[in-house]
């Protein structure tokens, strides 16, 4: 089974869709109280929520015709736009290692892909 660039399109762009998720959820954790009211109008919290919903959709539709070995480490690359949003929204710095530790993914995510061509 080989796995179709429409798939690694819909897995990559629910990844995106992810890391704006990861965004809701920290600017949410800032509103956070320990009572139900504010819970339910917190609602960078609930767009967080949604989003990782919204990403799901995509990342369930791409599985149906991929391998999941090939797809799942592509959700990895969500991580890089989660870095570009941090620091573009909460001025979260870039550091070296975090270039390293991205790049590193970026490696096992091609890496995986070349597993899958077959001899000959």
């Amino acid at each position: 089974m080989t796995t179709p660039a429409s798939s690694i399109a819909l897995v990559t762009f629910g990844s995106f869709i992810g890391s704006f998720s990861a965004i809701g959820f920290k600017a949410g954790s800032k509103r956070l109280e320990k009572n139900l009211p504010s819970l339910l109008k917190n609602w960078p919290l609930a767009a967080g929520v949604a989003g990782y919903l919204l990403s799901s959709v995509f990342f369930i539709a791409g599985l149906k015709s991929g391998e999941l070995s090939i797809l799942f480490p592509m959700v990895s690359t969500g991580y890089i736009w989660t870095m570009l949003w941090s620091r573009l929204f909460f001025h979260e710095p870039f550091t070296r290692a975090k270039f390293v530790g991205l790049s590193l993914i970026l490696l096992g995510c091609v890496l995986l892909g070349l597993g899958t061509r077959q001899p000959g």
